[in-house]
């Protein structure tokens, strides 16, 4: 069997640094924030090229403290992308906004620039784009139009890190961004984790309120806060494992290059790199007209396959409310019915490579 994901062979190559770092927390009895995940902003900061990392539960949380952080609320808009993870629509309802979407560019799945500003109305307060599968969007369009327009640009980097558009880090570019730490992630937590960078300094003091009960000295609530705080042990265990992104991020790379060039004649259409783009390869997704055929075929295979994502946001039953329906955004429609994800880790075999290339090669 080839799996989607192994999150245990990662493990055992580390295993006695990682097992280490959660000891020294368990010792310290610094369970929640305290030094290591104060240590491991400082390092996460730098590494994005921002002056302030601000870590959190989640990367749910992270988008929704970013909002909250830029002043966004009730009848505001926030324009976004209907091809993502739900998170990203969820945080901007949770901060009381209002979804706005834009289709996707065909070719690199993100948010289509041509079509942000026919989506500005007096109410639109952020643009909010996604680094999808690890391609950055076009941000120099992006931050160019939020400029004219007076409008934030948070940025959800769930997928990307290590991603650079033009030599410069993702998460740097906008005025805020956000990254999760869920265990599949390129950087991933051994549990939930998220976190805000920014180098705004009242954004970032905001946020470090907002994400522990609004406080600014224990007891005293400034800000009506949420508890958004990541533990000790996730810190530690984060720390260890930056030091080797930029390895497995390569890693990523060379099994991507190595997917494109055997998949080149294989009937399904391989993932495009934008010129502007260090693409991280979160996701390796290829499009094919009979994606549920090859899905099931390949699975009998004891080959393991995903779908990000097989409903744009704009057609789930749990936004209905926002009133768009099938056709709004058709680019979106037809991407989320074609793609399909393969297995894709560092850690992943050549041979696992070959072995996937080859059974779509002779899938009929």
């Amino acid at each position: 069997m080839i799996p989607f994901v192994d999150l245990r062979t990662q493990y055992l190559s580390i295993k006695d640094e990682i097992d280490n770092a959660v000891l020294k927390v368990l010792d310290s009895t610094q369970f929640v924030l305290g030094q290591e995940v104060k240590a491991f902003e400082e390092e996460f900061a730098a590494y994005c090229n921002s002056d302030y990392a601000l870590a959190v539960n989640t990367g749910t949380s992270a988008l929704h403290l970013a909002l909250l952080a830029a002043g966004i609320g009730p009848g505001d808009e926030v324009i976004t992308v209907p091809f993502t993870f739900v998170a990203t629509v969820a945080a901007i309802c949770y901060a009381g906004a209002t979804p706005v979407f834009v289709d996707i560019d065909p070719v690199s799945y993100t948010i289509d620039v041509t079509k942000i500003e026919q989506a500005i109305t007096a109410k639109t307060k952020a643009i909010l784009p996604v680094h999808l599968y690890g391609q950055p969007a076009d941000m120099d369009a992006i931050v160019e139009i939020a400029r004219r327009h007076g409008l934030t640009v948070i940025e959800d980097a769930a997928q990307a890190h290590r991603a650079e558009y033009k030599g410069q880090r993702i998460g740097s570019i906008g005025d805020i961004g956000c990254f999760s730490f869920y265990p599949g992630k390129n950087l991933g937590a051994y549990g939930e984790g998220g976190a805000v960078v920014t180098s705004n300094p009242e954004y970032a003091r905001t946020i470090k309120m907002l994400r522990d009960w609004g406080q600014e000295e224990r007891y005293h609530h400034v800000l009506k806060g949420y508890n958004y705080r990541m533990d000790g042990i996730q810190g530690a265990i984060l720390r260890v494992k930056l030091r080797y992104l930029d390895q497995w991020t390569e890693a990523r790379r060379t099994h991507a290059a190595h997917y494109d060039k055997l998949l080149a004649d294989s009937g399904v259409k391989t993932p495009t790199v934008m010129p502007y783009s260090h693409h991280v390869y979160h996701i390796y997704a290829v499009r094919s007209s009979q994606r549920y055929l090859l899905q099931q075929w390949l699975n009998q295979q004891g080959i393991q396959t995903g779908i990000h994502y097989p409903i744009p946001v704009h057609l789930q039953p749990a936004y209905s409310n926002l009133g768009y329906h099938a056709g709004d955004f058709p680019v979106s429609e037809k991407v989320s019915k074609e793609v399909l994800s393969l297995p894709m880790y560092a850690e992943l075999p050549e041979s696992m490579v070959n072995e996937v290339s080859n059974t779509i090669k002779e899938f009929k």
